[in-house]
């Protein structure tokens, strides 16, 4: 008995672990880097699913280079539990790994390759558990949720929860399997990334009564953007989260030609990760108001100068619920008694959360080891993951 009313098959772990580690060797094997297409990955798990008669949809992107994955095994009106996971992994270019990264090599009780902790090993273990779930005596539904893009922005998840609640699917708990080290997350920062284009008229140096430099401008932005970075980290705190205060940093910048030449463009990024009770809308009213006195200041330059901002991701954070059914029945099933924790970095679990579902993040393997040379994921890990999925295969089964 691990919890109230719940029985499972000790034996069960362990095979669903090994099988786990099987499918992670093959899953490591494709290089779903978010620059390339991940379809070859989505054909396997595919062709796995059908195998065990899992039927499976694909929701693509707009040029069909790219697709998540949604399947529902059991009553298709049940209040069910999604298990959900991003395809994509980070670039290893430039990093000085030790092995193939997409082989899966087992050293000191660790499993090594891109993707082993964020986050193919939680997609192994969901798959591993399908051959363990038996429809027509399954009194819950489970709904297998794999996106694209996440690394770049959880671009591909909204299409993919619009799909599954589209089919009228309303279910009961969310658990996105970030590495977590298998403890409960319930709440994350919101994610605002932006690119700014600033278009000036080139001119000689020395002559800057001719034209306009968009470094300069930028500048002007830049420092303001600055400032709303200092105020965040002085005057509004979340202690739950490290840091605790809502961050802003500009990621990239390139502006002109020469030393000598009044830069004709200037373009940067930045980014900003609110805590879940700071607005987003009142952090950049600055920003904004920044953006509007440049505008107003070219405006006389000519209409070939401006000041262009595109948003390249709005993730929305993930907010603590009280007494949330995804926290109950996430502790149930990795039987932890630890209080749930706050993370800084951004999923897609808000955008889960916004449309309607109790969700938290759970997974097996480390942040800590995410997106660095020689990523690993401890096979204890797995085996805590494979407990886990043994126990929710349980309360799907039960009376």
């Amino acid at each position: 008995m691990t919890g109230p009313g719940l029985r499972h098959d000790d034996n069960l772990a362990p095979a669903l672990g090994a099988a786990a580690i099987d499918i992670l060797a093959r899953l490591i094997a494709f290089d779903t880097t978010s620059s390339a297409s991940n379809l070859a990955l989505i054909d396997y798990i595919e062709t796995y699913l059908a195998g065990h008669g899992v039927a499976s949809r694909r929701i693509a992107n707009a040029d069909g280079s790219k697709a998540n994955l949604l399947a529902t095994i059991g009553p298709a009106d049940g209040r069910g539990i999604v298990l959900s996971g991003h395809t994509d992994v980070v670039p290893v270019a430039g990093q000085p790994w030790s092995q193939d990264p997409f082989t899966l090599t087992e050293a000191n009780g660790r499993l090594y390759g891109r993707g082993t902790a964020d986050m193919k090993s939680f997609i192994a273990l969901a798959l591993a558990a399908i051959p363990y779930l038996t429809p027509r005596s399954m009194t819950r539904p489970v709904h297998l949720a794999f996106s694209y893009d996440e690394e770049i922005g959880c671009l591909g998840a909204p299409d993919l929860i619009d799909a599954l609640v589209a089919e009228g699917h309303r279910p009961a708990a969310a658990i996105i399997g970030e590495p977590t080290d298998m403890a409960i997350v319930n709440s994350h920062k919101g994610i605002h990334l932006y690119e700014v284009v600033v278009t000036g008229r080139e001119a000689h140096s020395s002559l800057v009564h001719e034209g306009v430099s968009a470094n300069m401008i930028a500048i002007d932005i830049l420092t303001v953007l600055a400032r709303i970075a200092e105020s965040e980290r002085a005057d509004h705190r979340d202690p739950r989260f490290d840091p605790p205060w809502s961050t802003l940093t500009v990621g990239t910048i390139h502006g002109g030609t020469a030393p000598n030449i009044l830069a004709r463009e200037c373009r940067f990024t930045f980014d900003l990760r609110t805590v879940p009770d700071r607005d987003v809308d009142a952090v950049l009213a600055p920003f904004w108001a920044a953006v509007e006195a440049a505008r107003e200041r070219l405006v006389a330059e000519g209409d070939e100068t401006g000041v262009a901002v595109h948003s390249l991701a709005e993730v929305p954070p993930l907010r603590r619920e009280e007494a949330g059914a995804a926290e109950r029945l996430t502790a149930m099933l990795s039987e932890v008694d630890a209080p749930a924790s706050a993370v800084s970095y951004g999923a897609e679990a808000g955008q889960f959360q916004n449309a309607g579902m109790s969700t938290v993040i759970c997974g097996p393997g480390s942040i800590l080891q995410a997106h660095r040379p020689d990523e690993y994921i401890e096979i204890a890990q797995i085996e805590a993951g494979a407990r886990f999925m043994s126990r929710l295969i349980a309360i799907t089964h039960a009376e």
